[in-house]
């Protein structure tokens, strides 16, 4: 019974299915349970139990067999496919705790998902935020979104939108308490204090150099930069806000260069600024990038234009007729036990059974010779361990690409946006 249990945890090709992956990870946990119980009997008592219950857990496994059969058949115990967590999981934030697992959260953070290697994934059994918490949140706004976990001081802090509006939307910071559990501290800033329309999608580093502590924020109000105290839980007394990427949407209404969704990521000398432009509930959505030396530097584009002028260069796009389409809204990179780099980000799949989802997905990101990202093909790939070096594939719309205005159906767990019907 034990060598059952240890297929079912231990096999990746169980629950690659993106139907299924969730009720195969769900009783993961469970059979992990299972395993370590059998393997403490050691009683003739405790072997003859095992027997007794061969039987009906044979049936369940027996069950779970043809969910993944059809990915079994052509998916190799080496490789993943994408969705690597199928079910709404919208503008990811992922970090490695001290349990040595990778935690991830997304917009709704009611739960946090688990992996041991970054492309397999379960549900936690830790709740991230505590009741009172909630109650303290929710007394301040409807709906909460894009988190964005950072180590500021030595402490681990969660920044998240508390969203009423564009015009009352505001970015809370909530501390480690627990690992994986965070409490809620305070308001950060809010559009109501600085009329910065849509104070939303927080991301937080720290610059090395000068021990400076930066958010950077925003959306169809521009995303903006503001230092925070040493602690990263408050303004520093007298920061200013600085524009740095985006135009305003009623400057561009078809989104192409209005940006959300700041990542930073710090790589041989440059800050790499991560963006999404587009319509988020479309194939129009796209991961873009610009780059500086530092972190109070203007960001530039591949050519060398501004992103405060809604300059980027492409990461991922997709077109209309993609499986896989409007990715961005990315998640931190990481480096995988292959040596390898992988950046996470969500993306909508055609035919999904609950319209409006974004799935997580994760794909292999590399850098050309004069130290731009980009993944292979352009486009979210199905395979992202794929093997060998490709050369990086620009999107054929050029960069400052105008996309089509269209109207972006309304993602699970979000309200609509400003220049959006409401």
């Amino acid at each position: 019974m034990s060598y059952l249990c240890n297929i079912i945890i231990n096999n990746p090709t169980f629950g690659s299915n993106l139907e299924v992956n969730m009720e195969v990870n769900m009783l993961r946990p469970w059979f992990r349970a299972l395993t370590a119980r059998l393997g403490a009997k050691a009683s003739k008592k405790a072997v003859s139990s095992d027997k007794g219950m061969t039987f009906p857990l044979l049936l369940l496994f027996l069950f779970c067999l043809p969910m993944a059969g059809s990915q079994a058949s052509v998916v190799s115990a080496q490789d993943i496919t994408n969705p690597v967590w199928p079910h709404n999981w919208p503008d990811p934030t992922v970090w490695l705790g001290e349990d040595g697992r990778y935690h991830c959260l997304a917009t709704n953070p009611t739960r946090s998902i688990v992996s041991d290697d970054l492309f397999h994934w379960e549900v936690s059994n830790v709740a991230p935020i505590d009741i009172a918490s909630w109650g303290k949140m929710q007394a301040l706004a409807q709906r909460f979104w894009a988190p964005d976990v950072a180590t500021v001081a030595g402490k681990r802090n969660l920044y998240l939108t508390l969203y009423n509006s564009a015009e009352d939307s505001s970015i809370g910071v909530l501390q480690e308490y627990a690992p994986g559990q965070f409490q809620y501290v305070g308001i950060i800033t809010s559009s109501r204090q600085t009329g910065i329309h849509d104070t939303i999608d927080p991301e937080v580093v720290t610059d090395p150099k000068t021990g400076k502590v930066w958010l950077f924020f925003g959306s169809v109000g521009g995303i903006h930069r503001v230092e925070l105290e040493k602690d990263g839980l408050s303004l520093k007394e007298g920061a200013k806000y600085e524009h740095v990427a985006g135009l305003k949407v009623q400057d561009c209404p078809d989104r192409s260069k209005v940006f959300e969704g700041s990542y930073l990521h710090r790589r041989n000398g440059y800050w790499y600024l991560f963006v999404s432009s587009g319509f988020f509930g479309d194939y129009t959505y796209r991961l873009r990038v610009g780059r500086a030396k530092k972190l109070t530097d203007d960001f530039l584009d591949r050519d060398g234009r501004p992103m405060k002028e809604g300059y980027a260069t492409t990461v991922l796009y997709s077109d209309e007729a993609d499986r896989f389409y409007g990715p961005g809204h990315c998640g931190e990179i990481f480096v995988g036990k292959d040596g390898n780099e992988y950046i996470f980000y969500h993306c909508h799949v055609q035919g999904s059974r609950r319209k409006g989802s974004r799935p997580l997905f994760i794909d292999r990101i590399q850098w050309d010779k004069e130290g731009w990202p980009y993944v292979e093909g352009g486009k979210p790939q199905p395979y992202p361990k794929g093997e060998g070096e490709a050369s990086p594939q620009p999107s054929p719309k050029g960069e400052g690409e105008k996309a089509s205005p269209q109207p972006s159906p309304v993602g699970e767990g979000e309200g609509p946006r400003e220049g959006e019907s409401k």
